[in-house]
């Protein structure tokens, strides 16, 4: 999904601090959570345990995915290590949909088969974690607008927040009325949510891992631009590709107009330019053709085999 990359960049070593303060907090929580499910005898509580600890791992991972995404390009990965963060946010993306299957089966399993719940202690603990959460929101807020990685393990710390919420009214209503069914009701709740945020995010994902064109622009759009330029006659073999979350490639054939060969170096020039200007196109690569020379029955976007 497209996202606007225009905002304030936080230092690269305050936001690993951050990161490093959110890690802390979330496991703390989760040995909070565990106990107390235990003790509780809350599903809810436990399931939310499960995912705040899937909460401290994928921060781990989205930590180290951004160090590494920092390195610069070397003759192993020469086009740089910025996918790392998209490998990172594929990781954790896929472990909340399994945690989202996991609670549904746990879930439907309770329901068949109910069982006692302390319902004020469910309510304190869920009560801390909804502050946990916060926190660790408030950590890696800014920075999830920026990346991928980051924004998968917001989203999970956002999902947990949503689930300590239905944990909180899950115990109320136990408390009140000696609803049992709420508690799987609620695990349910989060479990659906969790999962719907995970599909939404991950296609994205997947799109740049498997070298989908941006969703913000078009082969179409760019060939259009190229071929306006005075001295282009045509276009082809266009590859348009997202190199990572922030910066998108292209490689294509570009074919000179008759008579223009001599100012073909000035007129590649300028679709840079065309295609720079236009559409923050900025990793240009252009096979120059003749007129006289150009291949034979060409696809405009891709190649043949």
């Amino acid at each position: 999904m497209p996202h606007d990359h225009h905002h304030h960049h936080i230092d690269p070593e305050t936001g690993d601090r951050r990161m490093a303060a959110a890690v802390a907090v979330n496991l703390a929580l989760t040995v909070a959570q565990v106990i107390g499910g235990i003790v509780s005898g809350s599903l809810a509580m436990i399931a939310d345990a499960l995912h705040n600890f899937s909460d401290a791992i994928s921060l781990i991972i989205a930590f180290w995915a951004r160090r590494i995404a920092r390195r610069p390009a070397d003759a192993a990965m020469t086009f740089g290590y910025g996918r790392a963060e998209v490998v990172a946010a594929l990781v954790n993306l896929t472990t909340l949909i399994v945690i989202g299957l996991y609670l549904v089966y746990e879930a439907v399993m309770r329901l068949l088969a109910p069982e006692p719940v302390a319902g004020w202690l469910v309510v304190i603990i869920a009560g801390l974690a909804l502050l946990i959460d916060l926190v660790t929101a408030a950590l890696t807020y800014s920075m999830a607008k920026d990346s991928v990685n980051i924004r998968a393990a917001f989203l999970h710390n956002l999902a947990d927040a949503a689930g300590s919420v239905a944990v909180m009214v899950a115990g109320t209503l136990i408390l009140l009325f000696g609803w049992t069914w709420v508690d799987p009701a609620a695990t349910l709740l989060i479990a659906g949510y969790i999962l719907w945020m995970a599909f939404s995010e991950i296609g994205g994902v997947v799109r740049i891992l498997m070298l989908g064109s941006p969703t913000t622009l078009t082969p179409e759009a760019v060939i259009a631009t190229v071929e306006a330029v005075p001295g282009v006659q045509d276009m082809h073999h266009a590859h348009l590709w997202q190199m990572d979350e922030h910066r998108s490639s292209l490689e294509a054939h570009l074919v000179i107009e008759p008579g223009s060969w001599g100012q073909a170096d000035a007129i590649k020039q300028a679709v840079k330019t065309a295609l720079s200007q236009a559409h923050d196109l900025r990793h240009v690569t252009l096979e120059l053709e003749c007129a006289s020379h150009v291949c034979k029955q060409p696809q405009k976007i891709g190649h043949a085999g």
